[in-house]
């Protein structure tokens, strides 16, 4: 186990490097800097500006610079924001996401996993029928649709929540169907497939045979194996919600890391757009390696040597 762990941290570690690499290289590709705008300014100007920022250095020694930070937690200043970093932005805006995205998993989650359970139970009725037609179109909806019709409806309509902000727990009820309503739709089918497999298994019949109870052979057999897909989609499923969805943010108004990422790509702000990746990243790729550890916690079966 103690082998894994360093493994898997090694890898994190490299598998970022390599997305911090990339993103700068992508970053610098694109035409233009972050100083280039519609009013142009003098050279000397531009000229100091680089200079400030060291934008005048080889492209390997901005990066080797970048890490050195990295490894300090300093993600830079902003290019666009004088006098703000990009750990000012992630530290105003992240708990607003977390806020956000944790109440969305926790009504994912208490919604998703007993809609599956049910719908595989019901395998094959208009119960079934019903349910897994409500989530293919969770699936299908984008998000930012299912936002702007909850908004036009609840908030615009009949005036029953506000349509933008979360000064109050009114203003958490939109954004959180319309964020984790594709993870809802999704978790639930993965569930209901996972769940009918698990229940055609041998073992199954035989706890069956043995006159074990519907409800024990489900709870104590047949849902411990079948949470294991679910599992194993999970980890993104929280870094996603977590960080928060850049459209959703945006539509309402709710000042999480979406409204800097989204600014921050409109104006070329580099360190911003590379600091939210990277955190973005690290967040994605340490659920993961929970994941990978609950693993051993929910099947006895998993071992890792």
């Amino acid at each position: 186990m103690r082998k894994f762990l360093i493994k898997r941290i090694f890898m994190m570690l490299f598998t970022l490097l390599l997305i911090t690499l990339f993103t700068f290289i992508l970053m610098h590709s694109v035409p233009g800097g972050p100083f280039t705008s519609e009013r142009q300014v003098t050279k000397a100007v531009q000229a100091a500006l680089d200079e400030k920022y060291h934008l005048n250095d080889p492209l390997w020694k901005q990066f080797l610079d970048y890490l050195r930070n990295l490894l300090r937690f300093d993600l830079g200043p902003s290019y666009k924001y004088a006098g703000k970093s990009v750990n000012d932005f992630i530290a105003n805006g992240f708990p607003y996401s977390a806020r956000v995205g944790l109440i969305t998993l926790i009504f994912v989650l208490l919604t998703s996993i007993p809609m599956g359970i049910f719908a595989a139970l019901k395998n094959g009725k208009w119960q079934d029928m019903l349910l897994m037609s409500i989530a293919t179109l969770g699936v299908t909806i984008p998000s930012f649709v299912i936002a702007s019709g909850l908004m036009y409806v609840f908030a615009y309509r009949l005036n029953w929540v506000p349509t933008f902000g979360v000064d109050s727990w009114k203003g958490y009820i939109l954004p959180m169907i319309a964020l984790g309503g594709y993870s809802l739709s999704f978790i639930a089918r993965l569930m209901r497939s996972s769940l009918l497999e698990v229940m055609g298994q041998d073992y199954i019949r035989t706890a069956r045979a043995k006159g074990i109870s519907e409800t024990r052979i489900i709870l104590k057999h047949a849902l411990r194996n079948a949470l294991i897909p679910v599992i194993t989609i999970l980890g993104p499923t929280i870094a996603n919600l977590l960080t928060g969805s850049f459209v959703i943010e945006k539509i309402f108004a709710i000042p999480g890391m979406g409204s800097y990422f989204v600014d921050s790509v409109t104006q070329r702000d580099y360190t911003t757009i590379m600091g939210i990746t990277v955190f973005y990243a690290a967040l994605l790729l340490s659920m993961i390696f929970l994941v990978d550890i609950f693993y051993c916690l929910i099947d006895p079966r998993i071992k890792y040597e």
